[in-house]
């Protein structure tokens, strides 16, 4: 969906170019047509699974939207996001509520909403999720968030199935938890849940997780506790080193994931759920920009860009590669004179860098670049940082476009 035609980088059927004319920069462009791909590969692999988008790879409303409509559910981690979720018409029979630290008012604001279940991180949540349902008069579905203590070896930011990280409980802690909860007159226990991580690309990992969360769901239904579901979390991880999009490869690691890692589940007759996110919208986003000057220190050559860390903050954040092209190849093309060069935004902090040790072709003032791979935990990331506006969002759909949320404005500071 992201391709050269000619000398120009398109996005389906818009030549980027087009959209910074119009728009200016910096500007994220998604591809509308990558993301109903991605979400086609999972429900291919298991028509009866149920896949619930996490909300905080993209909350674009108009993305949320046609992630709904293509029958996905959504996982939310805040009230923000149940928001946001109700707003874009999921079925809150679809919606999972996950976190860490959910307070009294989202609780209570999921209990309103009917929705699926929220997912238990601690006891000490589990009773308060209790406490507010018995004194309305309810009976709250919940489901139980595992901590399978294995490794995905990924960044220590992201990883999230370690008992030395915060979420989730371990698994025998677990297993009490859920069974206090079958016997509560308030709460329904109705699946087991696990994630180990984010951008996780190795599935042998997601596998041995998925086993263990399976035996814990085989143990409660042999003592008569009747589970729903296995909740396989999401994690899968996209290969940022590709510039250009290559669906093929990402539609092969998600079918994979879903037929591997959904195995033990199925077997056990358990319904899957999952969480996808990255793997959804990542590939499918670029972030436009353009450049201001180019600077030579002696040591260093570098481009400044008019988009930086507040835009985009994965790679000094997370050490995070996203691949740069230029929007037009008409001078020299791919094969013309390169250079080793930085590319940096215009944040007063040496962190502040879209790139490191890169090589691109000679570029000049007002030349256009598109950082790849910008899809997820990009915009949802980004902030006002030394006062720099949010910047505008536009999806592509074929041969138009829209935006889909415009750039902010000065008085947007106040």
């Amino acid at each position: 969906m992201f391709k050269y035609v000619g000398n120009q980088l398109q996005c389906e059927g818009i030549p980027l170019s087009a959209i910074q004319k119009e728009v200016g920069t910096p500007t994220y462009v998604y591809s509308a047509g990558l993301i109903r791909q991605m979400m086609s590969a999972y429900q291919v692999a298991d028509p009866n699974a149920v896949f619930a988008y996490a909300l905080k790879a993209n909350q674009n409303i108009e993305i949320l939207k046609l992630i709904r409509e293509a029958g996905f559910g959504a996982d939310v981690t805040s009230g923000g996001e149940l928001f946001l979720a109700l707003e874009a018409g999921f079925d809150p029979e679809k919606i999972i509520f996950s976190g860490v630290g959910k307070r009294d008012d989202e609780i209570l604001m999921a209990f309103n909403a009917g929705i699926s279940a929220i997912h238990v991180e601690s006891p000490a949540e589990m009773y308060v999720i209790e406490k507010l349902a018995a004194e309305r008069g309810l009976r709250a579905k919940v489901g139980m968030r595992l901590n399978p203590n294995v490794d995905a070896e990924t960044h220590p930011y992201i990883s999230t199935g370690l008992l030395e990280n915060k979420f989730g409980v371990p698994i025998d802690a677990g297993i009490k938890l859920i069974k206090y909860a079958a016997e509560s007159p308030h709460l329904t226990p109705t699946g087991v849940a696990m994630h180990i991580g984010s951008q996780i690309r190795e599935i042998s990992s997601f596998v041995e997780a998925a086993n263990l969360v399976t035996d814990v769901a085989v143990e409660l239904k042999s003592a008569g506790i009747e589970l729903n579901y296995i909740d396989l979390g999401g994690g899968l991880g996209i290969n940022y080193q590709r510039g250009e999009s290559n669906s093929a490869e990402q539609i092969e690691a998600i079918q994979n994931w879903v037929t591997q890692v959904g195995e033990p589940a199925r077997d056990a007759g358990f319904v899957v759920k999952a969480e996808p996110g990255r793997s959804v919208v990542g590939a499918a986003g670029a972030l436009l920009s353009q450049i201001t000057f180019s600077k030579n220190n002696g040591a260093k050559n570098f481009l400044i860009a008019d988009a930086g860390m507040n835009d985009l903050i994965r790679p000094p954040l997370y050490s995070a590669h996203h691949p740069i092209l230029p929007l037009s190849l008409a001078r020299g093309g791919q094969s013309g004179p390169r250079s080793t060069v930085d590319v940096v935004g215009p944040i007063c902090e040496s962190s502040d860098f879209l790139a490191k040790n890169i090589q691109l072709p000679n570029m000049q003032r007002g030349d256009l670049i598109a950082v790849m791979n910008a899809g997820a935990y990009s915009f949802a990331m980004s902030s006002n940082y030394n006062g720099r506006l949010r910047p505008a969002e536009v999806l592509v759909d074929g041969d138009s476009w829209r935006v889909i949320r415009p750039r902010q404005q000065y008085a947007d500071l106040l």
